[in-house]
Protein backbone atom coordinates (compact mmCIF):
# COMPACT_ATOMS: atom_id res chain seq x y z
CA UNK A 1 0.00 0.00 0.00
CA UNK A 2 1.48 3.27 -0.94
CA UNK A 3 1.26 6.37 0.57
CA UNK A 4 -0.36 10.25 -0.82
CA UNK A 5 2.60 10.51 -2.66
CA UNK A 6 2.90 7.24 -3.51
CA UNK A 7 5.36 5.79 -1.10
CA UNK A 8 5.10 2.87 0.70
CA UNK A 9 4.45 3.39 4.08
CA UNK A 10 7.07 2.45 6.78
CA UNK A 11 7.33 -0.12 9.70
CA UNK A 12 6.28 2.68 11.99
CA UNK A 13 3.50 3.59 10.64
CA UNK A 14 2.04 -0.02 10.66
CA UNK A 15 3.45 -0.65 14.31
CA UNK A 16 1.19 2.43 15.21
CA UNK A 17 -1.66 0.78 13.59
CA UNK A 18 -1.80 -2.60 15.26
CA UNK A 19 -1.37 -0.94 18.87
CA UNK A 20 -4.22 1.29 18.09
CA UNK A 21 -6.15 -1.75 17.23
CA UNK A 22 -4.83 -3.99 20.39
CA UNK A 23 -6.02 -0.74 22.41
CA UNK A 24 -9.38 -0.52 20.85
CA UNK A 25 -9.66 -4.50 21.44
CA UNK A 26 -8.90 -3.47 25.13
CA UNK A 27 -11.25 -0.55 25.48
CA UNK A 28 -13.69 -2.68 23.97
CA UNK A 29 -13.12 -5.99 26.82
CA UNK A 30 -13.27 -3.45 29.30
CA UNK A 31 -16.69 -2.03 27.98
CA UNK A 32 -17.69 -5.76 28.06
CA UNK A 33 -16.54 -6.78 31.35
CA UNK A 34 -18.01 -3.96 32.95
CA UNK A 35 -21.61 -3.86 31.52
CA UNK A 36 -21.63 -8.03 32.38
CA UNK A 37 -20.35 -6.70 36.27
CA UNK A 38 -22.89 -4.48 36.26
CA UNK A 39 -25.59 -6.67 35.03
CA UNK A 40 -24.86 -9.36 37.56
CA UNK A 41 -24.69 -7.10 40.36
CA UNK A 42 -28.30 -5.72 39.19
CA UNK A 43 -29.88 -9.66 39.03
CA UNK A 44 -28.38 -10.16 42.53
CA UNK A 45 -29.67 -7.32 43.86
CA UNK A 46 -33.01 -8.09 42.48
CA UNK A 47 -33.35 -11.39 43.80
CA UNK A 48 -32.24 -10.36 47.25
CA UNK A 49 -34.84 -7.93 47.02
CA UNK A 50 -37.53 -10.27 45.96
CA UNK A 51 -36.48 -12.53 48.45
CA UNK A 52 -36.49 -10.29 51.56
CA UNK A 53 -40.05 -9.15 50.20
CA UNK A 54 -41.18 -12.42 50.10
CA UNK A 55 -39.80 -13.13 53.65
CA UNK A 56 -41.70 -10.36 54.79
CA UNK A 57 -44.79 -10.67 53.51
CA UNK A 58 -44.95 -13.91 55.14
CA UNK A 59 -43.94 -12.55 58.29
CA UNK A 60 -46.83 -10.13 58.06
CA UNK A 61 -49.29 -11.52 55.86
CA UNK A 62 -49.54 -14.59 55.72
CA UNK A 63 -47.61 -16.57 59.18
CA UNK A 64 -49.47 -16.93 62.29
CA UNK A 65 -46.83 -14.67 63.40
CA UNK A 66 -49.73 -11.94 63.39
CA UNK A 67 -52.85 -13.14 65.52
CA UNK A 68 -54.62 -10.29 65.63
CA UNK A 69 -55.32 -10.78 62.05
CA UNK A 70 -54.67 -14.44 61.29
CA UNK A 71 -55.29 -16.45 64.70
CA UNK A 72 -57.04 -14.46 67.27
CA UNK A 73 -59.65 -12.74 64.67
CA UNK A 74 -59.04 -9.45 66.20
CA UNK A 75 -59.14 -6.42 64.08
CA UNK A 76 -56.58 -4.73 66.62
CA UNK A 77 -54.56 -6.84 68.94
CA UNK A 78 -55.64 -3.95 71.79
CA UNK A 79 -59.19 -4.85 71.77
CA UNK A 80 -58.21 -8.17 73.65
CA UNK A 81 -57.80 -7.62 77.31
CA UNK A 82 -54.94 -9.70 77.60
CA UNK A 83 -52.92 -7.12 76.13
CA UNK A 84 -53.07 -5.64 79.57
CA UNK A 85 -50.56 -8.39 80.43
CA UNK A 86 -47.49 -6.58 78.30
CA UNK A 87 -44.03 -5.81 80.22
CA UNK A 88 -45.07 -2.61 81.77
CA UNK A 89 -42.60 -1.07 84.58
CA UNK A 90 -45.25 0.96 86.00
CA UNK A 91 -47.86 -1.68 87.23
CA UNK A 92 -46.66 -2.54 90.65
CA UNK A 93 -50.15 -3.41 92.05
CA UNK A 94 -49.07 -7.47 92.36
CA UNK A 95 -51.35 -9.84 94.27
CA UNK A 96 -49.05 -11.12 97.08
CA UNK A 97 -51.38 -12.69 99.31
CA UNK A 98 -52.41 -16.60 98.59
CA UNK A 99 -56.25 -17.02 96.94
CA UNK A 100 -58.76 -18.21 99.76
CA UNK A 101 -60.87 -19.91 97.30
CA UNK A 102 -60.30 -23.13 96.13
CA UNK A 103 -57.71 -22.78 93.05
CA UNK A 104 -54.99 -24.60 90.83
CA UNK A 105 -53.23 -22.51 88.33
CA UNK A 106 -52.14 -25.36 86.07
CA UNK A 107 -48.69 -24.29 84.10
CA UNK A 108 -46.67 -25.51 81.91
CA UNK A 109 -42.76 -25.03 80.86
CA UNK A 110 -40.18 -26.02 77.85
CA UNK A 111 -42.96 -25.65 75.54
CA UNK A 112 -44.23 -25.66 72.73
CA UNK A 113 -43.65 -29.08 70.88
CA UNK A 114 -46.45 -31.80 69.65
CA UNK A 115 -47.28 -32.44 72.63
CA UNK A 116 -48.66 -28.87 73.33
CA UNK A 117 -51.42 -29.23 71.12
CA UNK A 118 -52.62 -32.65 72.57
CA UNK A 119 -52.31 -30.92 76.00
CA UNK A 120 -54.77 -27.79 74.49
CA UNK A 121 -57.05 -30.68 73.15
CA UNK A 122 -57.36 -32.18 76.67
CA UNK A 123 -57.96 -28.18 78.51
CA UNK A 124 -60.74 -27.77 76.00
CA UNK A 125 -61.99 -31.13 76.50
CA UNK A 126 -62.29 -29.98 80.17
CA UNK A 127 -63.03 -26.32 79.89
CA UNK A 128 -59.84 -25.63 82.01
CA UNK A 129 -57.55 -22.56 81.17
CA UNK A 130 -53.91 -22.73 81.78
CA UNK A 131 -50.79 -20.52 81.06
CA UNK A 132 -47.29 -21.84 79.13
CA UNK A 133 -44.18 -20.50 79.46
CA UNK A 134 -42.35 -21.09 76.64
CA UNK A 135 -39.07 -21.51 74.73
CA UNK A 136 -37.78 -21.47 71.31
CA UNK A 137 -35.93 -25.29 71.88
CA UNK A 138 -38.38 -26.06 68.58
CA UNK A 139 -38.71 -23.66 66.36
CA UNK A 140 -40.85 -25.65 64.13
CA UNK A 141 -43.47 -25.62 66.52
CA UNK A 142 -43.27 -21.98 67.33
CA UNK A 143 -47.23 -21.23 65.78
CA UNK A 144 -48.02 -22.79 68.63
CA UNK A 145 -47.72 -20.24 70.90
CA UNK A 146 -50.31 -18.36 68.84
CA UNK A 147 -52.82 -21.76 68.64
CA UNK A 148 -52.87 -21.90 72.55
CA UNK A 149 -52.93 -17.68 73.14
CA UNK A 150 -55.93 -18.17 70.26
CA UNK A 151 -57.74 -20.66 72.57
CA UNK A 152 -57.73 -18.35 75.24
CA UNK A 153 -54.42 -19.35 77.53
CA UNK A 154 -51.80 -17.37 78.84
CA UNK A 155 -48.03 -17.00 77.91
CA UNK A 156 -45.53 -16.28 79.65
CA UNK A 157 -41.57 -16.33 79.36
CA UNK A 158 -39.46 -19.34 80.67
CA UNK A 159 -36.09 -18.89 78.12
CA UNK A 160 -34.90 -19.04 74.66
CA UNK A 161 -32.06 -21.01 75.23
CA UNK A 162 -32.61 -23.27 78.59
CA UNK A 163 -28.97 -23.46 79.04
CA UNK A 164 -27.90 -22.64 82.54
CA UNK A 165 -25.35 -20.36 81.37
CA UNK A 166 -28.22 -17.68 80.99
CA UNK A 167 -26.98 -17.39 84.79
CA UNK A 168 -23.44 -16.46 84.21
CA UNK A 169 -24.64 -12.70 84.22
CA UNK A 170 -27.38 -10.12 84.62
CA UNK A 171 -26.34 -8.76 80.56
CA UNK A 172 -26.71 -12.60 79.67
CA UNK A 173 -29.92 -13.66 81.39
CA UNK A 174 -31.69 -10.59 79.93
CA UNK A 175 -30.22 -10.87 76.44
CA UNK A 176 -31.92 -14.49 76.89
CA UNK A 177 -35.54 -13.47 77.98
CA UNK A 178 -35.47 -10.58 75.21
CA UNK A 179 -34.95 -13.06 72.78
CA UNK A 180 -37.48 -15.12 73.66
CA UNK A 181 -39.51 -12.21 74.13
CA UNK A 182 -39.74 -11.46 70.34
CA UNK A 183 -41.00 -14.33 69.77
CA UNK A 184 -43.41 -14.10 71.82
CA UNK A 185 -44.18 -10.70 70.42
CA UNK A 186 -44.32 -11.88 66.94
CA UNK A 187 -47.20 -14.25 68.13
CA UNK A 188 -49.40 -12.67 70.13
CA UNK A 189 -48.45 -9.24 69.57
CA UNK A 190 -46.90 -8.00 72.61
CA UNK A 191 -44.16 -9.16 74.86
CA UNK A 192 -45.95 -10.57 78.01
CA UNK A 193 -44.73 -9.55 81.71
CA UNK A 194 -45.13 -13.24 82.86
CA UNK A 195 -41.93 -15.14 83.76
CA UNK A 196 -40.16 -18.42 85.05
CA UNK A 197 -36.72 -18.50 85.79
CA UNK A 198 -35.37 -22.03 84.44
CA UNK A 199 -35.22 -23.88 87.73
CA UNK A 200 -37.22 -21.50 90.00
CA UNK A 201 -35.91 -18.36 92.07
CA UNK A 202 -34.74 -21.24 94.50
CA UNK A 203 -32.51 -22.99 91.80
CA UNK A 204 -28.61 -23.10 93.11
CA UNK A 205 -27.34 -24.81 89.89
CA UNK A 206 -27.15 -20.91 89.23
CA UNK A 207 -24.17 -20.63 91.54
CA UNK A 208 -21.72 -23.04 89.06
CA UNK A 209 -21.66 -19.75 87.03
CA UNK A 210 -22.45 -17.06 89.16
CA UNK A 211 -22.75 -16.25 92.94
CA UNK A 212 -25.54 -14.28 93.85
CA UNK A 213 -27.15 -13.98 90.31
CA UNK A 214 -30.68 -15.29 91.52
CA UNK A 215 -30.80 -12.70 94.10
CA UNK A 216 -29.58 -9.73 91.34
CA UNK A 217 -32.46 -11.17 88.94
CA UNK A 218 -35.27 -11.45 91.44
CA UNK A 219 -34.87 -7.66 91.52
CA UNK A 220 -34.22 -6.98 88.37
CA UNK A 221 -36.93 -8.32 86.44
CA UNK A 222 -39.42 -6.81 89.04
CA UNK A 223 -37.99 -3.32 88.15
CA UNK A 224 -37.65 -4.12 84.35
CA UNK A 225 -41.90 -4.20 84.67
CA UNK A 226 -41.99 -9.10 84.91
CA UNK A 227 -43.29 -10.94 87.47
CA UNK A 228 -41.73 -14.47 87.80
CA UNK A 229 -43.87 -17.36 89.86
CA UNK A 230 -42.43 -20.62 91.27
CA UNK A 231 -44.73 -23.20 92.15
CA UNK A 232 -45.71 -24.77 95.28
CA UNK A 233 -46.88 -28.27 93.37
CA UNK A 234 -45.25 -30.23 90.73
CA UNK A 235 -46.16 -33.19 88.94
CA UNK A 236 -42.18 -34.51 88.87
CA UNK A 237 -41.72 -34.56 85.44
CA UNK A 238 -39.30 -32.44 85.07
CA UNK A 239 -36.72 -34.37 86.72
CA UNK A 240 -36.40 -37.43 84.20
CA UNK A 241 -38.79 -40.25 83.09
CA UNK A 242 -41.86 -41.00 85.33
CA UNK A 243 -44.81 -42.58 84.35
CA UNK A 244 -48.72 -41.11 84.20
CA UNK A 245 -49.63 -42.78 87.42
CA UNK A 246 -46.48 -41.24 89.24
CA UNK A 247 -46.78 -37.47 87.54
CA UNK A 248 -50.78 -37.63 88.50
CA UNK A 249 -49.56 -38.84 91.95
CA UNK A 250 -47.64 -35.91 92.60
CA UNK A 251 -49.92 -33.28 91.29
CA UNK A 252 -52.51 -34.36 93.84
CA UNK A 253 -50.50 -34.73 96.73
CA UNK A 254 -51.20 -31.61 98.35
CA UNK A 255 -53.47 -29.95 100.37
CA UNK A 256 -53.10 -26.59 99.33
CA UNK A 257 -56.07 -24.12 99.06
CA UNK A 258 -54.22 -22.53 96.00
CA UNK A 259 -52.13 -24.50 93.86
CA UNK A 260 -49.49 -23.37 91.27
CA UNK A 261 -48.77 -26.76 89.86
CA UNK A 262 -45.97 -27.22 87.64
CA UNK A 263 -45.88 -29.71 84.56
CA UNK A 264 -44.29 -29.62 81.16
CA UNK A 265 -45.17 -29.80 77.66
CA UNK A 266 -41.61 -30.22 75.88
CA UNK A 267 -41.35 -32.79 73.73
CA UNK A 268 -40.46 -35.64 75.83
CA UNK A 269 -43.35 -35.29 78.13
CA UNK A 270 -45.58 -37.64 77.07
CA UNK A 271 -46.93 -39.24 80.27
CA UNK A 272 -47.56 -35.99 81.02
CA UNK A 273 -50.38 -35.74 78.72
CA UNK A 274 -51.12 -38.96 79.90
CA UNK A 275 -51.80 -37.97 83.57
CA UNK A 276 -53.31 -34.89 82.83
CA UNK A 277 -56.95 -35.95 82.32
CA UNK A 278 -57.03 -37.61 85.91
CA UNK A 279 -55.29 -34.64 87.63
CA UNK A 280 -57.80 -32.30 85.94
CA UNK A 281 -61.00 -34.60 86.61
CA UNK A 282 -59.48 -35.32 90.82
CA UNK A 283 -58.93 -31.13 91.21
CA UNK A 284 -62.67 -30.50 89.85
CA UNK A 285 -64.00 -33.17 91.99
CA UNK A 286 -62.28 -31.74 95.09
CA UNK A 287 -63.99 -28.44 94.01
CA UNK A 288 -60.68 -26.67 92.80
CA UNK A 289 -61.33 -23.99 89.72
CA UNK A 290 -58.85 -23.76 87.46
CA UNK A 291 -57.30 -20.43 85.93
CA UNK A 292 -54.85 -19.17 84.04
CA UNK A 293 -52.58 -16.03 85.42
CA UNK A 294 -53.59 -12.88 84.96
CA UNK A 295 -52.31 -9.71 87.13
CA UNK A 296 -54.58 -10.23 89.66
CA UNK A 297 -53.56 -13.91 90.21
CA UNK A 298 -51.47 -15.32 93.59
CA UNK A 299 -48.11 -14.34 93.46
CA UNK A 300 -45.81 -17.46 94.78
CA UNK A 301 -42.17 -16.96 95.10
CA UNK A 302 -39.35 -19.69 96.33
CA UNK A 303 -36.67 -18.34 98.97
CA UNK A 304 -33.46 -17.54 97.03
CA UNK A 305 -30.44 -19.59 97.60
CA UNK A 306 -28.15 -17.81 95.64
Amino acid sequence: MAGKKGRPHSSEYWARRVRKRQELRKRQLRRKIWRFFVMTAGAVFVLFAIWGLSRFVREIAGNPANPSVVELGLEDAEEDPRASFAVDPSFQNWNYEKDTEKTVYLTFDDGPSENTLKILDILDRYGVKATFFVTAQLPACESYIAEAYRRGHTIGLHTYSHNYGIYASEENYFEDLEKIGMIVERQIGYVPCFIRFPGGTSNEASKEYCEGIMSVLSEKVLERGYQYYDWNVTTGDGAGSITAEEAAANALATDETAVMLLAHDGEKKETTVEALPAIIEEYQARGYVFKAIDRSSMVLHHPIYN
